[in-house]
C-alpha cells in the first residue's frame, strides 16, 4: 500500500492575494514560570501574513514553540526567543510576531499589625512583540485597594462637630466625659464613605526582568491601602487608621501612581487609570495618567 502525502491547505495559494496583520490563537491554555511561581495561564499567539498570497499560517508551528514558556523563569529576553521562534517557523510568510499571556500572579501579604498573613491575587498580561526586528515587551497589572473620600470625611467631621456642640452645649467640659462620648454612637454620628478600589497599569518595559512584584509593592506603598488579606481586629482597627490618614479623591490616586511609576528604571511607559466604585453613586470616578520617559 503506497503512502499518501498528507495535504497542507494553508500552503495553497488565496484566491484573494491580501495580507493581514495577526494570525493566530487566543485562550491557549499552559504552564508558566514567572519568579519561582508555577501559574496557569492562557495565551494568544499570532503573526502578520505579510504573503498576501498565502491562503494561511501553521498555527500549529505556533503551539509547539509555546511549550518554551515553562522550561524557564518567564524574562524579556526569553520572551523574544519564543517571538524569533514564532518568525523562523513562518519564514516567508510572516515579519511581526505577538505573543500575549493572561495570569494571576500570587504574593503573600502580611497582616498590618498581627502575625496573619495571606495569599492575594494580582491580575496581570504580559504583551511581547517582534515588529520589524524591534522587540517590545509591555506589563499590564491590576492592584485593588481602598479609597474614602476626602469630602465625604470632612462633612462627617461637621456632623460630629455639631453633634458636640449639642451634647455639650452650656455644660464644663471634664475630660473622663467627652473620652466617654468619643466612644458612644454621638461620637461617631456620621461615617465618610470607602470603597473598593482599582488601578489598572499598562507599562511598557526597558531591562532583563519582569519588575511585577516591585511594581507592585510601589503601587500599594504609594496609595497606603491596599485590601488585606488575613486579618484580626487589631489588624482592622490599623486598616482604618491607614484609610482615614489616606483620604484620596481617584485625582490623588493617579498622581500618587505617576510619581511612583516614574521613579522605577524598569518603567519606559505608562498608562494608568484609576476607578474609584463608589458607595455614593451608581457610576465610577475615573481618572487617567501617561507618561513617556525622554531618551537619555
Amino acid at each position: 500500500m503506497n503512502a499518501l502525502t498528507l495535504p497542507d491547505i494553508a500552503a495553497q495559494a488565496s484566491r484573494q492575494a491580501l495580507p493581514l496583520d495577526w494570525v493566530g490563537m487566543c485562550g491557549i491554555a499552559l504552564p508558566i514560570l514567572i519568579n519561582g511561581q508555577h501559574l496557569t495561564a492562557t495565551a494568544d499567539a499570532g503573526v502578520s501574513l505579510d504573503d498576501g498570497n498565502a491562503r494561511g499560517i501553521h498555527m500549529s508551528r505556533l503551539y509547539l514553540a509555546l511549550e518554551m514558556l515553562d522550561q524557564q523563569s518567564l524574562t524579556p529576553a526569553h520572551l523574544r526567543n519564543v517571538l524569533q521562534r514564532f518568525l523562523d517557523s513562518h519564514e516567508g510568510l510572516s515579519k511581526n510576531a505577538y505573543l500575549r499571556i493572561h495570569t494571576d500572579f500570587l504574593l503573600k501579604r502580611a497582616a498590618l499589625v498581627s502575625p496573619l498573613a495571606g495569599w492575594k491575587r494580582y491580575p496581570i498580561s504580559i504583551e511581547a512583540r517582534l515588529e520589524n526586528q524591534m522587540f517590545h515587551v509591555e506589563l499590564k497589572i491590576d492592584v485593588t485597594y481602598s479609597s474614602t473620600c476626602p469630602c465625604s470625611a470632612a462633612l462627617a467631621r461637621q456632623l460630629i462637630q455639631q453633634q458636640f456642640l449639642e451634647d455639650f452645649a452650656n455644660t464644663p467640659l471634664r475630660h473622663d466625659d467627652v473620652l466617654t462620648w468619643l466612644g458612644s454612637a454621638n461620637g461617631i454620628v456620621a461615617t465618610p464613605h470607602s470603597q473598593r478600589s482599582n488601578a489598572q497599569l499598562h507599562v511598557q518595559l526597558q531591562g532583563e526582568q519582569l519588575p511585577i512584584t516591585e511594581l507592585i509593592d510601589k503601587v500599594e506603598a504609594a496609595l497606603g491601602t491596599a485590601v488585606q488579606t488575613a486579618v484580626k481586629r487589631a489588624d482592622e482597627q490599623a486598616f482604618a487608621l491607614a484609610n482615614g490618614q489616606n483620604l484620596m479623591f481617584c485625582e490623588d490616586a493617579a498622581r500618587r501612581l505617576n510619581l511612583a511609576l516614574k521613579r522605577s528604571d524598569a518603567v519606559k511607559a505608562f498608562h494608568l487609570k484609576v476607578i474609584h466604585a463608589e458607595s455614593l453613586h451608581a457610576h465610577d470616578a475615573v481618572a487617567e495618567s501617561r507618561w513617556t520617559r525622554n531618551p537619555a
